[in-house]
């Protein structure tokens, strides 16, 4: 019932800023090849922050990140050697105040949405999420990826079940390096479901 709530929210929240239904838009980075900025075992170990040590926050994301990878045939190492070593962070921050266009993506919405809207709604607030991935042995990155997401929500939680899903919508993305991931919401039980996967030319 709460992830219902919360998506049925974030489907409002996306209706009022004028974005078409609800989607994010994702940023990418890594070889000059996707195909093979990930080849070698798939197997990770999260590296935790010292704020992320004890953060509650922290564990709910490590669990959907741990789901979401196993997906996408990623496995946590678990104590033992992996070649992989996954830096994890994600914030809220208020959108900047303006006017935006009726076709606005999120990230663009971001920039300047918020105007008359805020008034009469309140403040919107752009969520983000970055994962890197490191090989382990060496501690070259070999791929990063960036999800964008905005509603009307301040609480920097409740938007992480989406983030994820976003981020890891496709591993790893090709080029180009923007895409923009639109979802439909089950109504029995309100979890996002990813529609259609678009690249973006900036």
């Amino acid at each position: 019932m709460a992830k219902t709530a919360y998506l049925c929210a974030a489907l409002a929240a996306a209706s009022l800023t004028g974005c078409a239904g609800l989607s994010a838009d994702v940023h990418t980075s890594g070889s000059d090849h996707a195909a093979v900025a990930l080849q070698g075992q798939q197997t990770y170990a999260i590296a935790r922050t010292p704020p992320q040590q004890d953060s509650v926050d922290f564990t709910q994301a490590e669990k959907l990140l741990r789901d979401e990878l196993a997906q996408h045939g990623f496995a946590d190492a678990a104590g033992k050697p992996a070649h992989y070593l996954l830096s994890v962070a994600y914030s809220t921050r208020p959108a900047s105040i303006g006017i935006g266009g009726s076709e606005c993506a999120p990230a663009d919405c971001a920039r300047g949405s918020d105007g008359l809207g805020a008034l009469l709604f309140g403040r919107e607030y752009q969520h983000a999420l970055t994962l890197r991935f490191f090989e382990y042995a060496s501690g070259a990155e070999r791929y990063k990826v960036s999800a964008v997401f905005v509603d009307r929500d301040a609480d920097p939680v409740h938007a992480l079940p989406l983030l994820v899903k976003t981020a890891l919508a496709k591993l790893p993305f090709d080029e180009p390096a923007d895409w923009r991931v639109k979802f439909s919401v089950d109504k029995s039980s309100g979890v996002p479901n990813v529609e259609s996967m678009k690249p973006l030319q900036r």
